[in-house]
């Protein structure tokens, strides 16, 4: 990272607080990849593509702290996402992805408000993520798709760590006049994270449609357990939708976008995960990753499932500099044909009953 450092910038523009000490810190990752896919289209036709990214998303961003004394922090970040491919941020997301300003206590925690990941999201990134070293919004991680999207705008979120427990509560304000419910989103989470082999987590989230209020509740356990250089992960995801639910303003889900992709024909989906991660004495990282998917529509027509499947190398050149060779295989039944079931940022939607996708690339972080 580059990190630019201003001791004592309160003296410089003067005022009482001489002796407070603020950083700041720029920080990103870069990637890109070839990557090939089956089944992108209805006739059954195969792409080859340099990929819009990898296995994450590319970004730069700005996170900045202020000690203000007596164990107070104030702190910041700012952060963009962008196709490395063509330069441009991605069209699907605000220039300032990440904006949210705050205060750190060293005894009751830490309260921050703008956009920011939701506690789904926070939850099991800490516990039992399918390939946990990587940031999320990598190209395929079909879990995302149930945590709710990634970020949500408008959020107020306060999180505490007491022991090895690891506590979040958020309440992002849905900004509709005369209707405080709608547009709203509630989310609690816990981890207990020992220094043992043994990670636990839960969380559960309910966000509200943004013009007549109906619920998209989403929960999630799950477990992470690491024997030597292994990690096994466990976990168990579940979303239900009212039929009054269509969009959600303060979060990916516009109207026309969840109907593009299938979002609004289920009552409820279930998955359930299982993977393993070995680290090799050579800097390689192995992981093996199965999802397992049960929908229930809002009509028998639209019950669907789907069985999916990764293998990924990842081998480090450097510290900061890493190759990968990924591969996955989808088995979609019904509904969930042509529907978003691969993560945030992923390949393509399959319109056959399977689909191949095979990606190499290259990724650098400062």
């Amino acid at each position: 990272m580059k990190r630019i450092c201003f001791i004592g910038a309160a003296a410089i523009l003067g005022g009482g607080n001489a002796f407070a000490q603020s950083s700041v810190t720029l920080y990103g990752l870069t990637d890109v990849s070839i990557q090939y896919l089956t089944h992108v289209d209805k006739a059954g036709d195969s792409l080859v593509r340099m990929g819009t990214a990898g296995l994450s998303e590319s970004r730069f961003g700005i996170n900045g702290t202020e000690d203000l004394g007596g164990g107070l922090k104030a702190l910041f970040r700012l952060e963009n996402r962008f196709d490395l491919n063509n330069g441009q941020s991605d069209p699907a997301l605000p220039f300032w992805n990440t904006a949210y300003v705050g205060l750190q206590s060293s005894s009751v925690g830490q309260l921050t408000m703008g956009r920011q990941t939701n506690v789904l999201v926070d939850v099991v990134t800490q516990s039992y993520a399918s390939n946990a070293w990587v940031p999320y919004n990598q190209s395929f991680q079909p879990e995302v798709t149930l945590l709710g999207g990634i970020w949500s705008s408008n959020m107020a979120k306060y999180s505490a760590r007491v022991g090895n427990v690891i506590g979040e509560l958020s309440y992002a304000f849905g900004n509709v006049a005369g209707q405080m419910a709608s547009g709203s989103q509630l989310g609690v989470g816990v981890a207990y994270l020992p220094a043992t082999s043994v990670n636990l987590a839960a969380g559960y989230m309910d966000s509200r449609d943004s013009t007549g209020g109906g619920h998209s509740k989403a929960w999630t356990a799950g477990a992470a357990y690491t024997w030597q250089s292994t990690q096994f992960h466990a976990g168990y995801f579940e979303n239900r939708l009212d039929p009054s639910f269509q969009s959600f303003a303060n979060g990916p889900f516009t109207a026309a976008g969840l109907a593009a992709l299938k979002f609004t024909d289920f009552s409820s989906r279930r998955m359930f995960t299982l993977g393993a991660t070995h680290s090799f004495a050579i800097p390689l990282r192995m992981s093996l990753n199965y999802w397992r998917t049960l929908q229930t529509g809002k009509t028998d027509s639209k019950d669907g499932n789907a069985s999916q499947f990764e293998i990924l190398a990842d081998y480090n050149l450097s510290r900061r500099t890493d190759v990968y060779l990924e591969g996955n295989y989808s088995l979609y039944r019904s509904d969930l044909i042509g529907a978003q079931l691969q993560g945030v940022n992923s390949l393509g939607l399959s319109q056959k009953g399977t689909q191949v996708g095979v990606m190499t690339g290259i990724r650098h972080q400062f």
